[in-house]
């Protein structure tokens, strides 16, 4: 499993990590029941803190991506169960991307042809980085 951190970047490298791995599920190149490294090997090659590893192995475990396993560690989730906090809290989300297009003077089209593609990239994203 490749994952590129932005240690200069403006997201937070447990946001980093916790969205390159969910991109790597939506993308079949992590399957279910894959073992994932562990915290402290993860930390250790990516060159970051245990505790920020932790800290994304927790919130993937709290959404239900990932599932920890006492003898084989974090592995990935058969399947995400349904949250009730979900949509609303990615309906912010959204709603955020929608105003910076309109404060921007972009169309609703372009906006929801970028929604549409993003929507595809995530589901075939071939080879290389997650």
């Amino acid at each position: 499993m490749i994952i590129k951190i932005d240690m200069q970047g403006p997201s937070p490298i447990c946001d980093q990590l916790r969205e390159q791995i969910i991109l790597g599920i939506a993308s079949g190149r992590l399957a279910p029941d894959e073992p994932l490294p562990s915290v402290r090997s993860l930390a250790a090659d990516l060159g970051i803190n245990y505790h920020t590893v932790n800290k994304a192995y927790s919130a993937l475990g709290d959404e239900g991506y990932i599932a920890m396993d006492r003898r084989r560690g974090a592995v990935v989730a058969r399947g995400v169960p349904d949250d009730a906090g979900f949509l609303p809290r990615v309906s912010q989300t959204i709603l955020l991307a929608a105003a910076e297009f309109v404060c921007r003077n972009t169309s609703e089209e372009e906006f929801l042809k970028l929604c549409g593609e993003c929507y595809k990239k995530s589901r075939n994203q071939e080879g290389g980085d997650i």
